[in-house]
């Protein structure tokens, strides 16, 4: 646990916690939105729930392929007739209405879900005209699978995203994992993953330092919350208000901790993933800091970097292929 507690800090890093209330985000500049998506989600939860024919069945995944190979494991079976006949016994378990229902309740008539696409995807074409919005469909297979996203097809498994007061969640996560499995928490899912994907995020691939990694998170938060401009930065990193408020408040030990521990240029991959991929907390700097950390900071670097350098566009950013340009030009300093 890092030792160093700076004095003029109020809230005891030890612990964690932010002090007073609780900050409310910001929403970025949206901008003015002249060609609209128009999305239009295709339901299939239903349709696929309800399939107990073998015919039925059969017709609705040989027209959706993605929905079989993927969040349905065709690959799984010895052949697809064995595929059906599970799916169709699946499909007649009483517990199936229970789900429907607890989707009903959840998303209605997905008129909300689909306004968050609508902003979304209306904000990503006007960042890249170029972009052709895909095909948005939503299953739902008994949680099998949560999200499939390319460049011509969206699927959402909705089940997956019920949230915690669902009678069913999806199994074999831990809490800390679940946090992102909520309502909220699909379309900037969705968005992390256009932001993440190397035709967006230009990244350096020979080069594997911590700064690397952090900045390469860091760009594609700051894109996704340009898609999702009032997105709270908690839902958009799946932390918890208190995570998200306690990280803040102690924003200068976090960074100290870096700096001291000399982690930027460390390329040791069992030093790295304790910063960036899926812990409860990294213990490494608090009890109760927040795992992924190091993401969170290359996400405020980020923005530092953009703040001073308001000619930069998100394209240009995202283009960035030195993580070391960014930290130099953001004189990230909390």
């Amino acid at each position: 646990m890092q030792k160093l507690i700076l004095p003029f800090l109020l809230c005891s890093f030890f612990l964690f916690q932010g002090c007073g209330d609780d900050k409310e985000d910001v929403c970025v500049e949206q901008p003015v939105i002249n060609k609209p998506a128009n999305i239009s989600i295709v339901q299939l939860h239903n349709d696929l729930l309800t399939s107990t024919s073998r015919d039925s069945l059969i017709n609705l995944l040989s027209n959706n392929p993605v929905i079989a190979e993927v969040f349905l494991k065709r690959n799984q079976y010895p052949d697809d007739s064995v595929m059906v006949s599970v799916l169709r016994n699946r499909f007649a378990n009483p517990g199936i209405d229970t789900l429907q229902s607890e989707i009903k309740r959840v998303f209605g008539d997905l008129s909300e879900l689909n306004a968050e696409l609508e902003t979304a995807y209306s904000n990503l074409i006007y960042y890249y005209p170029e972009f052709e919005v895909p095909r948005i469909k939503t299953v739902a297979t008994g949680l099998d699978y949560d999200l499939y996203v390319s460049d011509s097809l969206v699927v959402i498994g909705l089940d997956y995203f019920l949230g915690p007061g669902a009678k069913y969640r999806p199994v074999g996560l831990y809490n800390y994992m679940l946090q992102r499995y909520i309502p909220e928490s699909i379309v900037p899912s969705i968005m992390l993953l256009y932001g993440i994907s190397p035709s967006v995020n230009v990244t350096d691939m020979s080069n594997k330092t911590m700064l690397a990694d952090m900045i390469t998170y860091g760009k594609a938060y700051y894109f996704a919350k340009h898609m999702l401009p009032c997105t709270p930065d908690s839902i958009m990193i799946s932390y918890t208000a208190e995570e998200i408020d306690g990280t803040r408040e102690n924003e200068a030990v976090v960074w100290t901790h870096f700096i001291e521990n000399e982690l930027l240029f460390e390329t040791n991959h069992e030093i790295k993933k304790k910063y960036i991929e899926e812990r409860p907390k990294t213990y490494e700097i608090g009890e109760k800091a927040p795992g992924r950390i190091g993401t969170w900071v290359g996400w405020q670097i980020v923005r530092e970097f953009m703040d001073r350098n308001p000619d930069i566009t998100l394209a240009d950013l995202m283009a960035i292929e030195d993580p070391q340009v960014i930290l130099n030009g953001s004189k990230y300093k909390p």
